[in-house]
């Protein structure tokens, strides 16, 4: 049997390498049900993704034909920010018909912000930072935390739609040591999850698309990654209130904010700790 199993993966063309990487992640239950479920192939994975990307954007557009009424000068400067200098642009625009289209702009600021998360675009630091600008801090906190958990929560649903035969092409490897890792915090996901969105060991687009793959529930990816971008649109947003002071997104992170990430960080393991030694002891 294992050795149809080795010429069936054979005829597959996969390199040796390869093998080794899938014949390893069949240890990984989550990933070993995948593998099975998986249907279809990576190109047509990407077509379909290609069609929901371009619905996506027919909306953005309909978003934006709300807009109001721009200068050629003021439209050049609607768009997504590549750098600060972009941003401070873009906040010159958007703080001028802030409060008089209060609505149009909020709505445009979200839909762009989820947008951007949902297809893993670089940008959205830009917007956090550009959100302490133009709102309060606790609705800038609340907002940013609320795009980044649903735009990562639509993400993962379009990994989980077509998402799989990418990862198991490109990502096999990575997305079997993650899985072992989530094994041994199944009972304490949400904290692991907090820890992962604080710290920058794993890139959140990795995060986003291989969690549907090794059966991370919706609802805990959730709650842990709007929690656990907190603290880091934390520092963002405050950055945001001196924006036309910053020259590059670098500077809205100090050493004082980057030990209270640290802390932030030990604090949301503690309680793992704590728990797996009182077991211990009662053992």
């Amino acid at each position: 049997m294992a050795k149809k199993r080795r010429e069936r993966r054979e005829t597959d063309g996969l390199s040796s390498a390869q093998e080794e990487v899938k014949a390893n992640a069949n240890d990984s239950p989550a990933l070993k049900e995948a593998h099975h479920t998986a249907v279809g192939s990576a190109r047509m994975s990407l077509l379909i993704l290609l069609s929901i990307f371009t619905c996506s954007a027919s909306v953005m557009y309909l978003v934006y034909r709300n807009f109001p009424e721009l200068s050629d000068d003021e439209m050049e400067k609607i768009k997504i920010p590549k750098d600060m200098d972009d941003a401070k642009a873009l906040g010159t625009v958007l703080s001028k018909y802030k409060d008089t289209y209060y609505t149009q702009v909020l709505v445009a600021y979200f839909a762009t912000y989820v947008f951007l998360q949902t297809f893993a675009i670089p940008g959205s630091i830009f917007l956090s930072i550009l959100s302490g600008y133009l709102y309060p801090f606790p609705l800038a906190l609340f907002l940013v935390c609320l795009c980044s958990g649903l735009g990562a929560s639509f993400c993962y649903m379009l990994s989980y739609l077509v998402g799989r035969p990418m990862v198991y092409k490109y990502l096999t490897e990575r997305a079997l040591k993650w899985s072992q890792q989530v094994d041994k915090h199944r009972d304490h996901l949400i904290n692991y999850i907090i820890f992962l969105r604080i710290t920058p060991f794993l890139p959140n687009w990795f995060i986003n698309i291989t969690s549907p793959v090794i059966n991370v529930p919706l609802g805990v990816f959730f709650i842990g990654t709007f929690l656990g971008v907190a603290p880091p649109s934390f520092v963002a947003i405050n950055a945001g209130t001196t924006l036309y002071k910053l020259t590059t997104a670098g500077e809205a992170v100090s050493w004082n904010s980057l030990a209270v990430l640290g802390v932030l960080a030990v604090l949301s393991i503690l309680p793992v700790c704590f728990q797996k030694k009182l077991q211990q002891k009662l053992e």
